[in-house]
């Protein structure tokens, strides 16, 4: 059935394996990301099979389809309070920078008869989420002492992914003396100390992530084998564990620029264009509705991607070697943010391959 994904389930527990491995020589334990493919099952059983010791989510819904596998599930995004019991419901652990939300956490933890952890997120400077100023983060501290039905179980931060901050020993190495001044106000040592994500995979290469750093949230490193803080590739991984699949619906040779006065399109924007004469151009039944304005990478590289409405992509076939024709199927890489796209898109037939 097309458009589909094809997802290879075998080079996913692969690439977790390694990561794991790697992590496990640093003293790290791994929480895998669900995320980015909105937590489908299949999907995050190759993943647990493949050694990590948590999930991590930034939805609930995505977590509630994984509540039958045994591992402590983390939600990534910091809770609303509207959702406070459905946070503690299928979350064991979450993120959190506000005093309010773990008080309504606490609330609704009591009245599900659970304890739940919280891990309090730094701010080191990447500007997304945590406490910014050290004053309000004791402050936190010592109400947070108070609440009978919420436990500290780590401190974690945030890296690259807003403020592109690239991890170091300098913030991570801040994160860990934060820790150890936490374990003093709380009494206990904290379980986790969640240095970050995939960006910080260049750090464990050569050895440079801080001692006392325990904890990674790995999603991208798993899911394509890139390391984000550089993009680059990680030895040993598997980057096609996800390819999109189209089908062909039109193969035309039309000019390379459109007749008549131009206007904005069915998005708001003025398109440009740049006559390369006559082309054979190929529509594929995919579009804008599915990928989003991300970028996909065609398999074939004489393939050049011309641009694409909500429901087509329009494809420069002139001088591929291979005759595509009506019907023939087209195979594309994908990024980070069209596999998220393609994930949350209903319309995309998701087909796993073992």
């Amino acid at each position: 059935m097309n458009p589909k994904m094809n997802i290879y389930l075998d080079k996913l527990k692969h690439n977790t394996e390694v990561l794991v491995e790697q992590c496990k020589k640093a003293g790290i334990d791994v929480a895998a990301v669900t995320k980015v493919f909105c937590g489908i099952p299949e999907v995050t059983e190759a993943i647990v099979a493949g050694g990590v010791k948590y999930i991590a989510d930034s939805r609930t819904e995505n977590l509630a389809k994984v509540k039958h596998l045994p591992l402590e599930k983390i939600l990534l995004r910091l809770p609303m309070i509207s959702r406070a019991k459905e946070t503690v419901e299928f979350a064991d652990i979450s993120l959190n920078s506000e005093l309010e939300t773990i008080v309504a956490l606490n609330i609704a933890a009591e009245e599900l008869g659970k304890i739940h952890k919280v891990i309090l997120m730094v701010d080191l400077g990447d500007l997304r989420e945590g406490i910014f100023d050290a004053q309000e983060l004791s402050s936190v501290i010592e109400e947070i002492k108070g609440l009978k039905n919420i436990k500290v179980c780590g401190i974690g931060t945030n890296l690259t992914c807003y403020g592109g901050i690239i991890p170091n020993d300098e913030n991570l190495g801040k994160l860990v003396e934060t820790a150890k001044s936490f374990e003093m106000a709380l009494g206990y040592p904290l379980e986790i100390i969640s240095g970050g994500n995939s960006s910080s995979i260049y750090l464990l290469e050569k050895d440079g992530v801080p001692k006392g750093i325990n904890h990674l949230r790995l999603g991208e490193s798993i899911v394509l084998g890139y390391e984000t803080a550089y993009g680059e590739r990680i030895p040993n991984t598997y980057d096609d564990a996800f390819l999109l699949v189209a089908e062909v619906i039109e193969i035309k040779e039309k000019p390379s620029i459109p007749i008549g006065n131009i206007g904005r399109d069915a998005f708001g924007n003025v398109p440009e264009f740049v006559d390369k004469g006559m082309q054979r151009r190929a529509i594929l039944a995919v579009g804008k509705q599915d990928i989003g304005t991300h970028t996909v990478i065609p398999v074939d590289s004489e393939i050049e991607i011309l641009g694409g409405s909500s429901d087509h992509l329009i494809l420069d076939v002139t001088n591929c070697h291979r005759e595509y024709k009506v019907g023939d199927e087209i195979t594309f890489n994908l990024t980070y943010g069209s596999l998220l796209a393609l994930s949350t898109s209903g319309y995309i037939y998701k087909n796993f391959v073992e």
